[in-house]
């Protein structure tokens, strides 16, 4: 499913490199198997985001998704939180990325959405479907607070949730989100800076913000989908802020 990289490319941090494949990323959206309506968001999307400024593009990108939680590009702080069961988690994740052929380097988090869209768009159109449905919740919860920010990035999510096929109540997801508290405000982040910072690796050399450098190679195995290894994230207990 083509259209699952062009959308990890538009999740993932700004690169001039976009720009220069608008032409070809159009025509991936327009063959994907999107409704029409989504389409239309996800293209004009992408027109609006490669005629700006980079710069003002990666800045808006830093102050939705580097500030605060609920909005990270990361599923299983959706779903775990600061739990020890995170560290888990992501091992677990890690293992079934290495059983399908996926190596990634050092500094990528195997949860980071960029990434596991790329690893689903090497698994078959049903494999993708079902990969996106396990984490339909988590993308409907963003999608959603994306929406109440008036931020275009709810285009991507509600996409997604197109393409897995996951029916949400999205109105009443939209009830909640509005009673939340922005997480993003200055004393709201002085209170997260001021937790101890969890890492899953062991060494610093995985700080920073996580990129999908690391591609699917064409011997991945394609012939089955290998579920993630973790409570329903379909429906998660307890996704951040709801």
């Amino acid at each position: 499913m083509h259209v699952l990289q062009v959308i990890s490319l538009l999740l993932d941090y700004p690169q001039s490199g976009v720009a220069e494949a608008r032409d070809d990323l159009q025509e991936i959206i327009q063959a994907s198997p999107l409704t029409d309506a989504n389409k239309a968001q996800l293209s004009a999307f992408l027109q609006r985001r490669t005629t700006g400024d980079l710069m003002d593009w990666q800045s808006e990108y830093d102050g939705l998704f580097e500030r605060g939680r609920s909005l990270s590009l990361l599923l299983f702080e959706h779903v775990h939180g600061e739990s020890k069961d995170r560290g888990q988690a992501m091992v677990d994740l890690m293992n079934q990325y290495h059983e399908a052929g996926l190596d990634i380097g050092i500094r990528e988090l195997p949860d980071y959405i960029p990434l596991y869209l790329e690893f689903l768009s090497t698994q078959g159109d049903e494999n993708a479907r079902l990969g996106l449905a396990e984490v339909g919740h988590i993308l409907a919860v963003l999608a959603c607070r994306l929406e109440n920010r008036k931020s275009d990035y709810a285009a991507l999510a509600y996409a997604l949730l197109d393409l897995s096929g996951v029916e949400v109540d999205l109105n009443d997801l939209r009830e909640q989100v509005v009673k939340e508290e922005r997480d993003d405000t200055p004393k709201a982040l002085d209170k997260v800076w001021e937790e101890e910072v969890v890492t899953f690796t062991g060494s610093d050399s995985t700080e920073g913000c996580p990129t999908a450098q690391s591609r699917p190679s064409e011997l991945q195995r394609r012939d089955q989908f290998i579920p993630l290894n973790t409570d329903d994230l379909s429906k998660p207990a307890k996704p951040v802020g709801i």
